[in-house]
């Protein structure tokens, strides 16, 4: 038997509070048990997100979250920013280039994060821009961008729509008093469940421009299912036990107490990078790392692929492996939702043995050790 431990960024681990609430014998979901759940967890969303402003729930993946906000705020032929340093920014390209958007694309190198006075540009040079779409934390190269400076942009122009999938209960996301006009995450990260529920919130600002918008939309209506969330009911058939399920998970982070969670996931991950380093490996992102996911470059002569099947099948540890020109030369380990000091000293004792297999020269014991002084601070 191998026991296995799952460390990459997305499905998480899902805590056996939550998998219980989920086993919840099903019930009807117009029913007044079903509504108190799920007024509940929209309550305790809003706090999550700070913001007053109705959190939607959808019966999607984060991507459908994201189609959504596209889809309900913009007109064919418009014209959007769109902050592509990574496999979800593309993400944001592609939804909009299939809704007949004209996607202005600013590339950034992958592994760095875009910078303000780039994106300031852009604006001043394409003034008719009518939304701005950004990662808050790009997944594929676990990088941070720097989304509270930009909302200070947008604040008075376009619309800032903020993928918050790895960022959302990893780290403060001030929807309200950064000024973010629409912000949408995931179930399987931070909040601890399995895929399936997408979330998205609007202000005020994005809500008008809901009235005047063009684009198509049928499921992904968010007028409609705004009126029908405000009754404590869906539009359409709500996926209810990840809906118990989220409303277990929800109760865990208040528990927990927002400002604990963010401090884990800080510790957590500057543990991880402090690992890779005293192993004499370097980070995809060093100079605006994600608390989410740590990137690591993998050395020469070693390819990922090959590092993350013996990971997985001989160790039973699962990371992620970088995505399209990156794929075979990074790891990207997690820190995110259901995780604590020790997943990080499995991640890091089972990554050395995985380098020490293919002939790397590293001294076992040497990367747990920094990793440990980090973790010593939520001890002493």
């Amino acid at each position: 038997m191998i026991k296995q431990y799952l460390l990459a960024p997305g499905p998480t681990p899902v805590p056996n509070e939550v998998d219980r609430a989920m086993a919840t014998t099903m019930i009807h979901h117009r029913t007044p048990q079903f509504s108190k759940i799920f007024s509940e967890a929209r309550e305790r969303l809003k706090h999550l997100f700070a913001t007053q402003n109705d959190v939607l729930i959808l019966a999607s993946s984060g991507t459908g979250a994201m189609e959504a906000a596209v889809s309900n705020l913009f007109s064919p032929g418009e014209k959007v920013l769109v902050v592509n340093g990574g496999k979800f920014g593309e993400r944001w390209v592609k939804i909009s280039q299939a809704y007949g958007l004209e996607a202005i694309q600013l590339k950034v190198e992958w592994g760095k994060a875009v910078k303000v006075d780039v994106v300031e540009k852009h604006l001043k040079v394409y003034p008719e821009i009518r939304g701005v779409l950004i990662q808050a934390s790009e997944t594929s190269t676990t990088v941070l961008h720097p989304v509270r400076e930009i909302a200070e942009l947008t604040r008075n122009g376009p619309l800032l729509l903020v993928d918050g999938i790895t960022a959302v209960g990893v780290l403060p996301v001030l929807m309200e008093e950064w000024g973010i006009d629409v912000l949408v995450t995931g179930s399987q990260k931070a909040l601890m469940l399995p895929p399936g529920l997408g979330f998205i919130a609007l202000n005020d600002r994005a809500w008008q421009r809901t009235e005047t918008a063009k684009l198509p939309r049928f499921y992904f209506d968010l007028r409609l299912e705004r009126k029908n969330q405000q009754k404590n009911s869906t539009a359409f058939t709500p996926a209810v036990s990840l809906i118990f399920g989220l409303h277990a998970a929800l109760e865990m982070l208040e528990t927990e107490g927002l400002e604990r969670v963010y401090a884990r996931h800080d510790r957590l991950a500057r543990a991880t990078r402090a690992a890779a380093t005293a192993l004499g490996l370097k980070l995809l992102a060093p100079e605006n790392p994600s608390p989410a996911a740590t990137g690591i470059v993998l050395p020469d002569g070693i390819d990922g692929e090959n590092l993350l099947d013996v990971l997985r099948d001989q160790m039973g540890v699962t990371f992620a492996e970088g995505q399209d020109d990156l794929k075979g030369r990074i790891i990207r380990i997690a820190h995110v939702g259901y995780m604590g000091a020790f997943d990080v000293l499995v991640a890091v004792g089972a990554l050395e043995m995985a380098l020490k297999k293919f002939n790397h020269p590293v001294k076992l014991g040497q990367g747990v050790a920094a990793a440990q002084e980090i973790l010593m601070e939520a001890i002493l």
